[in-house]
């Protein structure tokens, strides 16, 4: 089981995630293997719509990013919130699993 990015990433994509993962299991928005790195020549309109995404295949479930998440969008992928459980297959989806 890995981590979820649910909705509240939607539009902010903050890497204070990716800084803290000690597998280097964040991405996007765009690229899968970037770590985020485009994100920090985004303005706010280009981040419109866009996210951040965990590689379960990576993913180690050491929980270390949820804390730092400061929109509150990371849940364990058993406890995403029944409103958001789309994001779960969105998560899959983005990696092409």
């Amino acid at each position: 089981m890995s981590y979820i990015i649910a909705e509240p990433c939607v539009s902010v994509c903050d890497t204070a995630c990716v800084d803290v993962c000690p597998v280097d299991c964040i991405h996007g928005p765009i690229d899968k293997e970037g770590r985020g790195e485009e994100v920090k020549g985004m303005s706010d309109e280009d981040k419109n719509g866009k996210q951040l995404y965990i590689d379960p295949d990576e993913c180690i479930d050491c929980g270390a990013c949820e804390p730092e998440c400061p929109v509150q969008a990371i849940f364990e992928e058993s406890e995403v919130p029944s409103e958001w459980k789309d994001f779960v297959k969105k998560n899959y989806d983005f990696f092409g699993r």
